[in-house]
């Protein structure tokens, strides 16, 4: 695989993330998170992996009648074989969000899988 179907593939999954139809759906949602998985929130609360996977269906974004998060300028990198880098940001109900994630690919059957995710809000005044 090349650098760049390497970083596709984890823009991919962090676009899947951001679904309500994934981000409601725990079986979905077990797909994408590695088992290792650690958030920061925009709250600065810690979330484990069986936090979110517990979660998530709850969280703002998984109702298909309500507000989206809205990704913009996502840039990746491959740090290493199987670990890509993600930075981007989102709008979500009018908020702002700078965003960054690690993602691990151990093998060909599990494929990407967010490792890492963390998000800073971004002040109303800030460009």
């Amino acid at each position: 695989m090349s650098d760049a179907s390497d970083v596709q593939g984890a823009v991919d999954g962090e676009l899947r993330l951001m679904h309500p139809v994934v981000r409601s759906s725990r079986a979905l949602a077990l797909e994408l998170l590695d088992p290792e998985f650690v958030e920061v929130g925009a709250s600065g609360r810690r979330y484990t992996y069986e936090e979110m996977i517990a979660g998530l269906p709850d969280k703002p974004g998984s109702s298909a009648d309500g507000p989206r998060y809205e990704p913009s300028d996502i840039r990746g990198v491959l740090l290493a074989p199987g670990l890509v880098h993600l930075t981007f940001e989102t709008v979500f109900a009018g908020r702002r969000a700078r965003r960054t994630s690690l993602w691990r690919k151990r093998d060909e059957e599990t494929g990407w899988r967010m490792y890492y995710h963390q998000a800073t809000p971004v002040p109303p005044d800030t460009a």
